[in-house]
């Protein structure tokens, strides 16, 4: 959804928006964490592509700079608008379900693993004592 923001109060509401998408996608938040933008382009912003990390970066200072507003009107909202859609974009392809599907096949992968590696030690035992 590409908006535009018609005001600088908007603009910490889409770098919100942006960092969740981040930590859903890339982890790097605890459960029930929000951090902000700023703090998840360091923990996890070498992720994203070289561009889209450029843009992050500039939407992370513009959340930050839109608290003050002498300083917030010298941004460009367009530019912000669109690196927003830019990152959004990226970020949200990947939906929920698709992430949650991920973790299930991650934990049942490692689930049958160690179910291969003790029926091969029961196996190795069973052959060592004789039985087989």
């Amino acid at each position: 959804m590409t908006r535009t923001p018609s005001s600088f109060e908007d603009i910490p509401e889409m770098a919100d928006e942006v960092a969740v998408l981040m930590a859903s996608r890339f982890g790097g938040a605890r459960r029930g964490e929000r951090p902000p933008l700023a703090q998840m382009m360091r923990r996890r912003g070498g992720a994203l592509p070289a561009g889209l990390r450029r843009r992050g970066a500039r939407l992370a200072k513009a959340g930050s700079m839109a608290a003050q507003p002498k300083v917030a009107r010298q941004l460009s909202l367009d530019d912000i608008a669109r690196d927003h859609a830019a990152l959004v974009a990226h970020l949200r392809p990947l939906g929920e379900i698709s992430r949650w599907q991920g973790r299930a096949i991650g934990f049942a992968a490692s689930v049958v693993l160690g179910l291969l590696v003790l029926g091969g030690l029961a196996l190795w035992v069973m052959v060592k004592r004789g039985m087989l």
